[in-house]
């Protein structure tokens, strides 16, 4: 698909991650500080409450659905609301839009500089997946060995775990390094102290858009899937190495889990789906998938040091995770649970066979016994205080890009001990 065109000429460059072809939805605020749901265009932001409010654009012509600060009780119209609210949209954007429609649009926008992004959803529950091969790969050969690297279920199921819906944040909110239990490999007991082997996780969100009851289909789960966010696992390593036996994570990722703020539909991706890789063992036959179920979207992570310019530190791509985004929501469902609108779900770390492709500071620094050296010169195994992490990723088009916004949080010092008396 090529670039369609915008009378808005921002759009129009190829460098741009908000084209006509793309048009996320997001939750803004300018002027009167006013939370609204707005639609990223070029360099502007489409006040979508205002058109609904006065009639010029509504995805339910009987109910207000975006009069409040998230998109869910949008997502609850289901697909083909969707599908015809994007395409009013795009027609009203496109470069053969009437005056009279581009006057409303430009009445009914800001320039993206002035705004603030602010939670783009309302996150129901939350559910990390441990699904990238290289990743499980990686860690499992650290503290198990290449022989052992992958648990005997790894190429059979989904993995995953409940996370804490309520340490959802969105780009731009800071991250205070967590306190925790920790246990050195020849310490007899833990001590409670600040994490020091803190980390990153690049990874996709996908955004359950539709409820169910009961056990859903492949071919169901595709049709629930509303978009997807940039999304960032903090990880306390030191924490999860003591806590995760028998039970897995808890509290090692419970400190904050950071969004994007755009969630770009499941409609603009469309062009750029890809198979997920050949499976090694056949897979049971309510996860064979009949539609690809990746994205061929490239990620980068950037790291810098308070005050100081950034480092790609890895580049990867979403094509290298071996269980697509319906073969985890559909697997999630077996067990009878009710998945909500607004769910959200973490696909796991997305790292690539190289070691400049892998996803987290525990891959890059094997460890902590490879540290990087950033382009300041400093090094780093994990992260340090003042650090600001931004993940980006973009699938390039023909002439143009469909990009998320960052996803970035700067890591502050911890908290005097809490429980100091």
């Amino acid at each position: 698909m090529p670039l369609l065109k915008s009378w808005i000429e921002s759009a129009n460059t190829p460098e741009t991650p908000f084209p006509l072809n793309n048009l996320p939805y997001g939750v803004f605020s300018a002027g009167d500080g006013e939370l609204r749901c707005g639609v990223a265009i070029g360099n502007r932001i489409i006040d979508a409450t205002g058109l609904e409010a006065v009639g010029i654009l509504r995805a339910d012509p009987n109910a207000d659905v975006l009069d409040a600060p998230f998109w869910n009780d949008f997502m609850e119209l289901g697909p083909e609301a969707w599908a015809a609210y994007r395409a009013a949209l795009t027609a009203m954007l496109a470069d053969t839009a009437s005056e009279e429609t581009r006057d409303a649009l430009t009445t009914y926008s800001v320039p993206m500089a002035e705004a603030t992004l602010h939670m783009p959803f309302r996150v129901s529950e939350y559910t990390d997946f441990y699904a990238g091969k290289h990743h499980a790969t990686n860690v499992g050969t650290m503290f198990r060995g290449a022989e052992n690297a992958l648990p005997p279920n790894w190429l059979s199921i989904p993995i995953g775990y409940n996370g804490r819906a309520s340490s959802v944040v969105v780009s731009g909110t800071p991250v205070r390094r967590p306190w925790g239990q920790l246990k050195a490999p020849d310490a007899d007991l833990p001590v409670f102290a600040p994490c020091k082997r803190f980390d990153l996780e690049l990874e996709m969100g996908a955004i359950v858009g539709q409820p169910s009851e009961g056990p859903v289909t492949m071919e169901e789960a595709e049709a629930m899937i509303f978009g997807y966010v940039l999304l960032n696992d903090w990880s306390a390593r030191d924490i999860q190495a003591w806590e995760y036996q028998p039970l897995g994570p808890f509290q090692a990722k419970a400190t904050a889990t950071t969004i994007s703020p755009w969630i770009v539909t499941k409609a603009a991706l469309e062009p750029f789906r890809v198979p997920v890789p050949p499976r090694e063992r056949a897979l049971l036959p309510y996860l064979e998938e009949h539609t690809p179920g990746l994205h061929d979207i490239e990620l980068w992570v950037d790291l810098a040091p308070e005050g100081k310019a950034p480092t790609t530190i890895a580049r990867t791509n979403l094509r290298e995770m071996y269980y697509s985004p319906a073969q985890q929501l559909t697997h999630h469902t077996t067990s009878g649970c009710p998945m909500r609108v607004g769910d959200l779900l973490g696909s796991g770390t997305i790292s690539g066979p190289t070691k400049d492709s892998r996803g987290s500071l525990l891959e890059l620094s094997w460890g902590g016994k490879e540290p990087l050296t950033l382009d300041t010169g400093e090094t780093r195994a994990f992260l340090e205080d003042g650090d600001t992490l931004t993940l980006r990723g973009a699938a390039q088009g023909d002439g143009y890009r469909i990009g998320f916004g960052a996803c970035t949080g700067q890591v502050l010092a911890a908290l005097e001990d809490p429980f100091a008396r």
